[in-house]
């Protein structure tokens, strides 16, 4: 064949068909059960290059042979398919099977035949999803070339909406899967998933955060906050001094020019909040990132600047309530006392009160890791637990300080003033809950407030309240502040030992104390995390 107008499947000698050859390139799969025009087909596409990419041919001889073949090769781009092979409408049926039973949407299908009066043309492209249709007496190798090439762009073009598609959907789960976390360590940690995720790199990557003065830009300000892969191990060291000296200088470019900067196997991305606290991630790749990487990377950049800012808040939010409540305690615990003798037993007071938080934490962790009190446990609990159980004393600021710090026995009027902390410090917590809206620490408190000296077996005050009918916060609550009592000095008697005093925690299980909640505090205290 010398002259490409010449037609391409009239009068041609037949020629036994040859193998396939793989190189990297476009896939086509030529179907039709004449030898000859798979071997007419290789010759005229031998050259054939599109964009730089060589051509590689799948050859199939039924509509069985190429739907075995594309659900092999899922990333064939062009089909020539022929009409009539082992009925007069194979080819048909075979575009209905790609397109309605495999969801193949995206191959391009050039339907061939030789025989056109069986398949008028007009009602083929309106009934069937083909891109093209020849009749083989009429195609020569300009036109079988012209449309190849018609059908590539076309396949390139569907390809790239479809990567930005579903790029735009993994953008979209990971924001939402990271608008959950309020932590930003685990924060920094989803952020480096979900980036490899999204552009198929890594596994080694290093999410740093610019700790020192934003305006002055020091670069000597630089931690790492998450890390995976082989940096999976240097959280809240400086980067300077656990990273190679190429990493070091790729995120400090990455500040200095405020900008993503991609290489040929890593990236690092700038990412800056509103408040101007700056964020680098640096990434390993296998591959250089193509544009529509780095086109999506930009665009998670930006979305998670958001969150690192709301994350930041969150925490300084949590913070300012930990010290407010803290000090709440504080006053509640040094009522009435002379102020240097308060200023002195501030520390030791805010000491007990984060003691009691972190053993109530801890218990309902437990508790909800063993899969108990599932109705009632849940994230907001644990997350609010600990603030609560600093407030259990809060109705302390009502008595007298010299019933408060009495060094022997109570009388029995003193005794009941003393018990009516519980029900003024419910109603204090309550007033403040009227504030806000929905489950909140107060309003926990304000239940470990009212029951943390109700007994399990109903002996306890104020209300008499047994077992299940005393809230399960204050049952948490009075187990932790029971033994850091008891571990504690107190104007009437000296600390006890810590072995003893789970002893008797022990000892207290279904009396004073919910044996449930004993048996995860006694599990607490065997993993040495009860101090």
């Amino acid at each position: 064949m010398t002259d490409n107008d010449d037609l391409l499947f009239e009068d041609e000698a037949p020629e036994a068909p040859r193998p396939s050859i793989a190189p990297a390139g476009w896939k086509m799969l030529v179907v039709d059960d004449e030898p000859e025009v798979h071997s007419i087909t290789r010759l005229v596409l031998a050259d054939f290059a599109f964009k730089g990419r060589t051509t590689q041919f799948f050859s199939a001889y039924s509509a069985a042979d190429a739907i075995a073949i594309l659900e092999r090769e899922r990333d064939i781009a062009v089909i020539l398919l022929d009409v009539v092979m082992e009925t007069d409408d194979a080819g048909l049926k075979l575009v209905h099977h790609i397109r309605e039973v495999m969801g193949n949407r995206h191959v391009r299908i050039i339907l061939r035949t030789g025989q056109p009066g069986q398949a008028p043309e007009r009602s083929v492209i309106l009934e069937y999803d083909i891109n093209d249709y020849k009749a083989k007496t009429q195609l020569t190798a300009q036109q079988l070339f012209t449309c190849t090439v018609a059908a590539l762009r076309s396949y390139e073009d569907l390809i790239t909406i479809d990567a930005n598609r579903r790029g735009l959907e993994k953008i979209i789960e990971a924001s939402s899967s990271l608008s959950k976390t309020r932590s930003m360590k685990l924060f920094a940690a989803g952020v480096l998933t979900q980036l490899s995720v999204i552009v198929g790199a890594g596994p080694d990557a290093i999410l740093c955060v610019k700790r020192g003065d934003v305006r002055r830009r020091d670069r000597n300000g630089l931690y790492v906050l998450a890390g995976s892969g082989r940096f999976e191990s240097l959280i809240n060291e400086p980067l300077a001094a656990v990273v190679e000296a190429g990493v070091v200088t790729t995120v400090s470019d990455c500040l200095n020019q405020r900008r993503n900067v991609f290489g040929e196997d890593h990236c690092a991305l700038y990412i800056q909040t509103l408040t101007d606290r700056e964020n680098v991630v640096y990434m390993s790749s296998n591959r250089p990132l193509n544009q529509l990487d780095q086109r999506l990377i930009a665009l998670f950049c930006d979305k998670i600047a958001i969150g690192f800012e709301n994350i930041y808040l969150y925490e300084q939010l949590l913070k300012a309530q930990e010290a407010t409540v803290a000090t709440l305690a504080d006053i509640a615990e040094t009522a009435q006392v002379d102020i240097d003798i308060a200023t002195a037993a501030s520390l030791e007071t805010r000491s007990e009160s984060l003691r009691i938080a972190g053993l109530a934490e801890r218990i309902a962790r437990t508790l909800h890791a063993g899969r108990q009190f599932r109705d009632i446990i849940d994230q907001s609990f644990l997350e609010l637990i600990g603030l609560a159980s600093m407030l259990h004393d809060v109705g302390n600021i009502t008595v007298s300080d010299h019933i408060l710090r009495k060094p022997g026995p109570l009388t029995g009027d003193e005794r009941r003033i003393m018990q009516r902390h519980t029900v003024r410090g419910h109603a204090l917590l309550v007033r403040a809950c009227g504030m806000v809206q929905g489950l909140t620490y107060l309003e926990l408190g304000a239940e470990i407030a009212l029951a943390h000296h109700e007994n399990f077996d109903g002996s306890g005050y104020p209300h008499g309240l047994a077992g299940k009918a005393i809230p399960l916060a204050a049952r948490i609550a009075a187990v932790a502040d029971s033994f850091d009592a008891l571990v504690s000095e107190r104007p009437y008697r000296p600390a006890i030992a810590r072995d003893q005093a789970v002893t008797m925690i022990e000892a207290m299980a279904g009396s004073r104390f919910d044996p449930v909640v004993v048996a995860a505090f006694l599990e607490v205290q065997a993993a040495g995390s009860g101090a």
